[in-house]
Protein backbone atom coordinates (compact mmCIF):
# COMPACT_ATOMS: atom_id res chain seq x y z
CA UNK A 1 0.00 0.00 0.00
CA UNK A 2 1.34 3.42 -0.99
CA UNK A 3 -1.41 5.74 0.17
CA UNK A 4 -4.65 6.13 2.09
CA UNK A 5 -7.39 8.49 0.90
CA UNK A 6 -9.80 9.49 3.64
CA UNK A 7 -13.35 10.78 3.41
CA UNK A 8 -14.38 13.60 5.76
CA UNK A 9 -18.10 13.71 6.61
CA UNK A 10 -19.11 10.61 8.56
CA UNK A 11 -15.51 9.40 8.60
CA UNK A 12 -13.42 12.00 10.44
CA UNK A 13 -16.19 14.49 11.14
CA UNK A 14 -19.53 13.69 12.81
CA UNK A 15 -21.81 15.31 10.25
CA UNK A 16 -24.82 13.25 11.28
CA UNK A 17 -24.53 14.27 14.92
CA UNK A 18 -23.95 17.95 14.12
CA UNK A 19 -26.83 18.05 11.65
CA UNK A 20 -29.25 16.36 14.03
CA UNK A 21 -28.32 18.68 16.91
CA UNK A 22 -28.65 21.74 14.65
CA UNK A 23 -32.11 20.66 13.51
CA UNK A 24 -33.13 20.13 17.15
CA UNK A 25 -32.03 23.66 18.07
CA UNK A 26 -33.62 25.18 14.98
CA UNK A 27 -36.97 23.42 15.39
CA UNK A 28 -37.19 24.56 19.01
CA UNK A 29 -36.39 28.12 17.91
CA UNK A 30 -39.41 27.81 15.60
CA UNK A 31 -41.59 26.96 18.60
CA UNK A 32 -41.87 23.26 17.81
CA UNK A 33 -40.47 20.11 19.39
CA UNK A 34 -38.13 17.88 17.36
CA UNK A 35 -39.63 14.58 16.27
CA UNK A 36 -38.30 11.52 14.46
CA UNK A 37 -40.46 12.52 11.48
CA UNK A 38 -38.80 15.95 11.27
CA UNK A 39 -35.33 14.40 11.53
CA UNK A 40 -36.22 11.95 8.78
CA UNK A 41 -37.60 14.72 6.57
CA UNK A 42 -34.44 16.83 6.94
CA UNK A 43 -32.16 13.86 6.34
CA UNK A 44 -34.11 12.74 3.28
CA UNK A 45 -34.12 16.22 1.75
CA UNK A 46 -30.42 16.62 2.45
CA UNK A 47 -29.55 13.28 0.85
CA UNK A 48 -31.63 13.80 -2.29
CA UNK A 49 -30.67 17.37 -3.00
CA UNK A 50 -27.01 16.95 -2.11
CA UNK A 51 -26.93 14.03 -4.54
CA UNK A 52 -28.39 16.30 -7.22
CA UNK A 53 -25.58 18.82 -6.60
CA UNK A 54 -22.99 16.04 -6.52
CA UNK A 55 -24.24 14.81 -9.89
CA UNK A 56 -24.00 18.28 -11.39
CA UNK A 57 -27.76 18.78 -11.77
CA UNK A 58 -28.14 21.91 -9.61
CA UNK A 59 -25.83 24.64 -8.23
CA UNK A 60 -24.72 24.34 -4.61
CA UNK A 61 -26.86 27.22 -3.32
CA UNK A 62 -29.92 25.86 -5.10
CA UNK A 63 -29.58 22.44 -3.51
CA UNK A 64 -29.71 24.15 -0.12
CA UNK A 65 -32.79 26.17 -1.12
CA UNK A 66 -34.58 23.02 -2.21
CA UNK A 67 -33.97 21.50 1.19
CA UNK A 68 -35.57 24.51 2.87
CA UNK A 69 -38.52 24.61 0.50
CA UNK A 70 -39.42 21.12 1.67
CA UNK A 71 -38.61 21.54 5.35
CA UNK A 72 -39.87 24.99 6.30
CA UNK A 73 -43.59 24.19 5.85
CA UNK A 74 -43.13 21.25 8.23
CA UNK A 75 -42.20 23.65 11.05
CA UNK A 76 -44.82 26.25 10.18
CA UNK A 77 -42.53 28.66 8.39
CA UNK A 78 -43.29 30.38 5.08
CA UNK A 79 -41.09 29.80 2.04
CA UNK A 80 -39.55 33.05 0.82
CA UNK A 81 -37.64 33.94 -2.30
CA UNK A 82 -34.09 32.82 -3.03
CA UNK A 83 -32.45 35.64 -1.08
CA UNK A 84 -34.58 34.91 1.99
CA UNK A 85 -33.84 31.19 1.75
CA UNK A 86 -30.10 31.82 1.45
CA UNK A 87 -30.15 34.02 4.55
CA UNK A 88 -32.22 31.49 6.49
CA UNK A 89 -29.92 28.63 5.62
CA UNK A 90 -26.90 30.58 6.79
CA UNK A 91 -28.36 32.37 9.81
CA UNK A 92 -30.76 29.74 11.11
CA UNK A 93 -29.26 26.39 10.16
CA UNK A 94 -25.55 26.79 9.42
CA UNK A 95 -24.71 28.76 12.55
CA UNK A 96 -26.32 26.02 14.64
CA UNK A 97 -24.63 23.29 12.59
CA UNK A 98 -21.21 24.88 13.16
CA UNK A 99 -21.87 25.09 16.90
CA UNK A 100 -22.03 21.29 17.02
CA UNK A 101 -18.99 20.42 14.91
CA UNK A 102 -17.12 17.50 16.44
CA UNK A 103 -14.63 14.92 15.30
CA UNK A 104 -14.83 11.22 16.12
CA UNK A 105 -12.71 9.96 18.99
CA UNK A 106 -10.95 7.35 16.83
CA UNK A 107 -9.41 9.79 14.34
CA UNK A 108 -6.11 10.12 16.19
CA UNK A 109 -5.74 6.34 16.26
CA UNK A 110 -6.25 6.23 12.51
CA UNK A 111 -3.63 8.90 11.83
CA UNK A 112 -1.21 7.08 14.12
CA UNK A 113 -1.79 3.86 12.16
CA UNK A 114 -1.21 5.66 8.86
CA UNK A 115 2.04 7.16 10.13
CA UNK A 116 3.19 3.80 11.47
CA UNK A 117 2.51 2.18 8.09
CA UNK A 118 4.63 4.81 6.35
CA UNK A 119 2.03 5.54 3.66
CA UNK A 120 0.95 8.87 2.21
CA UNK A 121 -2.44 10.33 3.08
CA UNK A 122 -4.92 12.56 1.29
CA UNK A 123 -8.46 13.70 1.98
CA UNK A 124 -11.21 13.56 -0.65
CA UNK A 125 -14.60 15.04 0.17
CA UNK A 126 -17.86 15.76 -1.63
CA UNK A 127 -18.16 19.27 -0.27
CA UNK A 128 -17.25 22.87 -0.98
CA UNK A 129 -13.74 24.00 -0.02
CA UNK A 130 -14.61 26.82 2.39
CA UNK A 131 -16.78 24.67 4.62
CA UNK A 132 -14.65 21.53 4.47
CA UNK A 133 -11.43 23.37 5.31
CA UNK A 134 -13.25 25.10 8.17
CA UNK A 135 -14.26 21.70 9.53
CA UNK A 136 -10.67 20.48 9.41
CA UNK A 137 -9.54 23.63 11.22
CA UNK A 138 -12.20 23.16 13.90
CA UNK A 139 -11.15 19.54 14.38
CA UNK A 140 -7.45 20.39 14.62
CA UNK A 141 -6.73 18.43 11.44
CA UNK A 142 -5.54 21.19 9.10
CA UNK A 143 -2.21 20.18 7.60
CA UNK A 144 -2.42 16.69 9.06
CA UNK A 145 -4.30 14.78 6.38
CA UNK A 146 -2.18 15.58 3.35
CA UNK A 147 -3.64 17.25 0.26
CA UNK A 148 -7.32 18.14 0.61
CA UNK A 149 -9.42 17.70 -2.53
CA UNK A 150 -13.04 18.86 -2.60
CA UNK A 151 -15.76 18.31 -5.15
CA UNK A 152 -16.33 22.05 -5.20
CA UNK A 153 -12.79 22.67 -6.44
CA UNK A 154 -12.57 19.68 -8.76
CA UNK A 155 -15.89 20.34 -10.45
CA UNK A 156 -16.67 16.64 -10.07
CA UNK A 157 -17.61 14.48 -7.11
CA UNK A 158 -17.29 10.93 -5.88
CA UNK A 159 -18.12 8.37 -7.21
CA UNK A 160 -16.68 9.73 -10.47
CA UNK A 161 -13.40 7.85 -11.10
CA UNK A 162 -11.62 11.07 -12.05
CA UNK A 163 -11.77 12.41 -8.49
CA UNK A 164 -10.28 9.24 -7.00
CA UNK A 165 -7.51 9.39 -9.58
CA UNK A 166 -6.93 13.06 -8.72
CA UNK A 167 -6.44 12.14 -5.07
CA UNK A 168 -3.94 9.43 -6.00
CA UNK A 169 -2.07 11.82 -8.26
CA UNK A 170 -1.91 14.41 -5.48
CA UNK A 171 0.24 12.04 -3.43
CA UNK A 172 1.97 10.32 -6.37
CA UNK A 173 0.36 6.96 -5.66
CA UNK A 174 -0.75 4.16 -7.97
CA UNK A 175 -4.54 3.70 -7.64
CA UNK A 176 -3.99 -0.06 -7.44
CA UNK A 177 -1.88 0.54 -4.32
CA UNK A 178 -4.20 3.09 -2.70
CA UNK A 179 -6.87 2.46 -0.07
CA UNK A 180 -9.97 4.62 0.14
CA UNK A 181 -11.80 4.85 3.48
CA UNK A 182 -15.33 6.20 3.81
CA UNK A 183 -18.77 5.69 5.30
CA UNK A 184 -20.97 5.94 2.18
CA UNK A 185 -20.84 2.46 0.68
CA UNK A 186 -22.05 3.19 -2.87
CA UNK A 187 -19.91 6.31 -3.16
CA UNK A 188 -16.82 5.61 -1.07
CA UNK A 189 -16.47 1.87 -1.56
CA UNK A 190 -18.15 0.86 -4.80
CA UNK A 191 -17.00 4.07 -6.47
CA UNK A 192 -13.41 3.73 -5.32
CA UNK A 193 -13.19 0.13 -6.48
CA UNK A 194 -14.61 1.03 -9.88
CA UNK A 195 -11.77 3.56 -10.15
CA UNK A 196 -9.19 0.86 -9.45
CA UNK A 197 -8.52 1.57 -5.77
CA UNK A 198 -8.94 -0.73 -2.81
CA UNK A 199 -11.62 0.36 -0.35
CA UNK A 200 -12.83 -0.35 3.16
CA UNK A 201 -16.30 0.57 4.40
CA UNK A 202 -16.45 2.46 7.69
CA UNK A 203 -19.83 1.25 8.95
CA UNK A 204 -20.11 3.17 12.22
CA UNK A 205 -23.84 2.57 12.64
CA UNK A 206 -24.08 -1.04 11.51
CA UNK A 207 -26.21 -0.14 8.51
CA UNK A 208 -24.52 -2.50 6.09
CA UNK A 209 -24.44 -3.92 3.55
CA UNK A 210 -23.87 -6.96 5.71
CA UNK A 211 -22.10 -8.89 2.95
CA UNK A 212 -19.30 -6.33 2.61
CA UNK A 213 -16.11 -8.22 3.48
CA UNK A 214 -13.83 -5.17 3.76
CA UNK A 215 -15.61 -3.48 6.62
CA UNK A 216 -14.82 -1.88 9.96
CA UNK A 217 -16.94 -0.18 12.59
CA UNK A 218 -14.21 2.12 13.92
CA UNK A 219 -11.13 3.84 12.52
CA UNK A 220 -9.20 2.07 15.26
CA UNK A 221 -9.31 -0.96 12.97
CA UNK A 222 -7.64 0.85 10.06
CA UNK A 223 -4.16 -0.55 10.72
CA UNK A 224 -5.34 -4.04 9.76
CA UNK A 225 -6.07 -2.83 6.22
CA UNK A 226 -2.70 -1.13 5.75
CA UNK A 227 -0.63 -4.30 5.85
Amino acid sequence: MQAVVLDLDGTLFDHRGASRAAVDDWVRACGREPTPALHAAWHDAEERHHRAWRDGLVPHDEHRRRRLREFLPLVGRPVGDDAVLDAQFHDEYLVRYRAHWRGFDDVEDALTAVAAAGVSVALLTNGVPEQQHAKLEALGLSGRVGPVLTAGELGLAKPRPEVFHAACAAVGADPARTLHVGDDHPVDVVGARAAGLSAVHLDRHGEGPADEAERMTSLRELGVFLR
